[in-house]
């Protein structure tokens, strides 16, 4: 009879206001950002996929979680959120971040700020140029006015708050093929009311993202329109320890193609961080 393997390490701890769930083993660290309407359990079966040889942190961003506070938060605070995330469970040690949606825009941020505490970028469907003119300009006028449409109406589901607010938020969440639509809340649009209706300072004019660690990139083409440019998809391939890799899925990439994403996420950093001990 086969002995079972030991199981993996598992514990919490708070750390920047939240709750960071910490599993696997290894020297490295995973840091998973997750974005709308999610939470840290979206990435649950990656994690699993990932855990036997590498060391995961993931947690739920404020204001997503039950029961927190439905303020809007500023860049600064979630950045410094990241960091002392960051710093708890890595602190010795730069950290590989993975992300998707919201916590891109955040990852990439943070890894502007902070590139000491970043090896490698693991990022899936909003790139670094989401926004820029290249990018809107492949959406054509019917993705932009869809992408305007609905960050407006999660702009407003947080103002109005209340069953009214989480009505409409759960009726988007249902409509975009969301993994647990039921659980979205009016709460969790506030990055959209930060974006356009400036609340806790805007987010003002990011520059178009290029990480100079390694990076992953990984889109899905099922959907009306990418978070992404051409130009930047092809910036980004040039250099010979990144990979972007397109796949036959939409959004939520890491539900729909766990396996395959998994085995090359383990593949890919066995690769890079051999070759580029050094972080961002």
């Amino acid at each position: 009879m086969t002995a079972a393997p030991p199981a993996l390490d598992a514990s919490t701890r708070p750390a920047g206001g939240v709750t960071v769930h910490l599993e696997g083993r290894g020297d490295e660290l995973l840091l998973f950002v997750h974005g709308w309407p999610d939470r840290h359990t979206v990435w649950d079966g990656l994690v699993a996929a990932l855990a036997p040889r590498r060391r995961c942190a993931r947690f739920t961003l404020p204001g997503f979680a039950p029961g927190d506070d439905p303020r809007a938060r500023s860049l600064d605070e979630i950045v410094a959120t990241l960091l002392a995330v960051a710093d708890a469970a890595s602190p010795a040690r730069p950290v590989v971040l993975v992300l998707h949606d919201w916590g891109c825009f955040f990852g990439y941020r943070f890894a502007e700020r902070h590139p000491e505490r970043v090896r490698a970028i693991v990022a899936m469907d909003i790139g670094g140029d989401a926004g820029s003119r290249a990018n809107r300009a492949e959406m054509g006028w019917r993705g932009q006015f869809g992408a305007l449409a609905y960050q407006l109406t999660l702009a407003s589901a947080w103002r109005v708050g209340g069953r009214a607010g989480d009505a409409v938020a759960r009726s988007a969440a249902r409509l975009f093929h969301a993994p647990e639509p039921r659980s979205a809340t009016a709460a969790m649009g506030w990055p959209y009311a930060v974006q356009w209706f400036g609340a806790a300072g805007g987010f003002g004019r990011p520059t178009v993202f290029v990480p100079s660690c390694p990076m992953l990139y990984a889109w899905g083409r099922r959907k009306p329109f990418a978070f992404q440019s051409r130009r930047w998809l092809e910036r980004i391939a040039r250099d010979p320890r990144n990979r972007v890799l397109e796949l036959d899925a939409g959004h939520w990439l890491m539900r729909r193609r766990e396996a395959e994403l998994a085995g090359t996420i383990d593949a890919w950093l066995d690769g890079v961080l051999t070759r580029s001990p050094a972080p961002c």
